[in-house]
């Protein structure tokens, strides 16, 4: 994984005592909140409903045990013992007191961590594959593009302030999973008719008020010519984005106003300004940072077909975990394993400082000290020996996470919610919870199949509902809180925004109208139809006509 060079160590030390000179005066009453608003934000601190929340870093999503050690320090030094992953790739602590935060920040440099980006009008944290250099199907190691990308965008002076929030995915594989096309900009590897690795591009995706699936204005970019593409979109944003209106403001507005074509040829016409310029890509570069993501020391092993070795498995609580969390890995031996954390009832995405200890032991134990942070709020080791996961299985059982239910029902991702966001219109997390319990029957689960449910406490999509197979939107009804469900969102390669069934449900009626949409799917779908695969062939129709005739 990336280490810090002098400089970076140098920009994360000065930035950390700025902001602690800054919170002095914010705390001596020399700055009042408004002027102190936008300085924390450029730091990653929000004021929530009852705390201040630190929103830390974590590029591309991946994480060294040393580094979650010390996420486990700070858990129990400045927080209540837990953190909670989000659907950025970050970690959220939501309960630090303001006058900590300059030692928490010194603490996270020491570790080569910051929060540097995650908050503002900014290019926030470049997210990808979290299977990145060891998935089959890969083109490239996306991780590299995230990092390039990331050495740009740090403090970039002209893309400091942008007209809002900027977010940037990057896949190396044919499949998407880092959901590319609901990003500002998405980045996909491709390869050209000649064999040559470059890039498509694809901008305005977004979800939210105004959720988009993004338009691909390129087809193939050179890969030394990277970054002055991406410069010149977001010149062409910085120009043009509005900035007299919040919810107008997104790049998926100016690109909806103007129509894709004259965005592409706007874009085109700014990078023939400046491409094979200064920021062109030297192959000697490439090669410098492609060598901080170099496979490790893998050994020698035997090929072992993974998906027979699971139905071979003598037990079979281990072969039910197996069946979904673990997958399978480019190097002959090996798999990737995905750490749920979403243990049934429990709060998705929250983890305690007991386990990111002992999954970090694990991670030096089984997967040479990496773990890698996913978009849909669980954790991943991605080189497992083989031989190694009924040990593993056991460990994590033993840390509480060896919830069997990776892509399942009850792998919900979830947003904070009203408990914690003074955005949020209706709680999300005892939804979450009131589902998993409802369907806490492992069996059950595997007999229903692949299915997403995405949770969001209100239009601001934090936690996704727009492309769940199940979204469900917390709104405000009548001063009760009420939720609006939509079905047939996805967020891979094949993305598509889900289609609103109708009326909201109350808080009381919500997980029945969940259970009944379950029914409904199980009673419609042929052989080895997953739920997506039998709503794109039913339609809304016959889940609307269930879910209205019972409730």
């Amino acid at each position: 994984m990336y280490r810090y060079d002098e400089f970076d160590h140098r920009l994360v030390a000065e930035r950390v005592q700025q902001f602690r000179g800054q919170v002095g005066r914010r705390l001596s009453g020399e700055l009042s909140e408004e002027e102190f608003r936008p300085l924390r934000l450029m730091n990653g601190l929000y004021l929530q409903l009852h705390a201040y929340m630190l929103r830390i870093a974590i590029p591309y999503g991946t994480l060294s045990a040393r580094q979650l050690r010390m996420l486990a320090t700070i858990a129990r030094r400045y927080d209540k013992g837990y953190g909670h992953f989000t659907t950025r790739q970050n970690l959220q602590f939501n309960w630090v007191k303001l006058a900590e935060v300059p030692d928490l920040l010194a603490d996270l440099a020491r570790v080569e961590m910051h929060a540097m980006q995650t908050s503002g009008n900014c290019i926030r944290n470049v997210t990808a594959d979290h299977l990145a250099g060891v998935a089959a199907d890969e083109i490239e190691d996306s991780r590299i593009w995230a990092e390039i990308i990331r050495q740009w965008s740090t403090l970039h002076p002209e893309f400091s302030f942008l007209p809002r929030k900027f977010k940037v995915a990057v896949t190396g594989s044919p499949r998407d999973r880092a959901a590319i096309a609901v990003h500002d900009i998405g980045i996909r590897v491709v390869r050209n008719g000649a064999g040559e690795v470059g890039f498509a591009i694809l901008v305005g995706g977004g979800q939210g008020r105004t959720p988009v699936i993004g338009t691909w204005i390129r087809d193939f970019l050179p890969r030394a010519e990277l970054l002055n593409y991406l410069e010149a979109i977001l010149r062409v944003y910085n120009l043009l984005g509005r900035r007299d209106n919040l919810y107008k403001a997104r790049i998926k507005i100016l690109v909806n106003a103007v129509g894709a074509d004259a965005f592409r040829a706007m874009v085109e016409a700014e990078w023939a300004t400046i491409r094979g310029g200064a920021l062109a890509l030297p192959e000697a570069e490439i090669a410098r940072i492609r060598a901080y993501f170099a496979p490790p020391a893998y050994r020698a092993l035997p090929t072992v077909d993974l998906a027979s070795a699971v139905r071979d498995a003598r037990d079979p609580a281990f072969a039910a975990w197996a069946r979904t969390n673990v997958h399978p890995h480019k190097v002959a031996g090996y798999a990737a394993v995905t750490v749920s954390l979403k243990p049934h009832g429990g709060v998705p995405g929250d983890m305690t400082a007991e386990q990111m200890d002992a999954l970090a032991d694990l991670a030096e134990r089984f997967s040479f000290g990496e773990i890698r942070a996913t978009h849909e709020q669980n954790l991943v080791l991605a080189d497992v020996e083989q031989a190694a996961l009924p040990d593993l299985w056991r460990a994590l059982g033993a840390a509480g996470l060896a919830t069997a239910n990776a892509g399942l029902l009850t792998d919900i991702i979830c947003c904070p919610g009203l408990d914690y966001c003074n955005l949020a219109n209706a709680r999300s997390i005892p939804i979450s919870q009131r589902i998993g319990q409802r369907f806490d029957d492992l069996a059950r689960l595997h007999d229903i199949g692949p299915l997403k449910i995405k949770i969001s406490g209100c239009i601001n999509a934090c936690g996704h509902h727009h492309v769940g197979h199940i979204g469900i939107l917390g709104v405000e009804k009548h001063g009760a809180e009420a939720y609006q469900v939509s079905l047939g969102g996805s967020g891979d390669e094949n993305a598509a925004l889900g289609e609103i069934v109708g009326p909201s449900f109350s808080a009381d009626a919500v997980v029945d109208a969940v259970e009944t949409i379950v029914a409904t799917y199980v009673g419609t779908r042929t052989a080895d139809e997953t739920f997506l695969d039998t709503y794109r062939r039913v339609g809304l129709k016959p889940f609307k006509e269930a879910l209205y005739a019972a409730h």
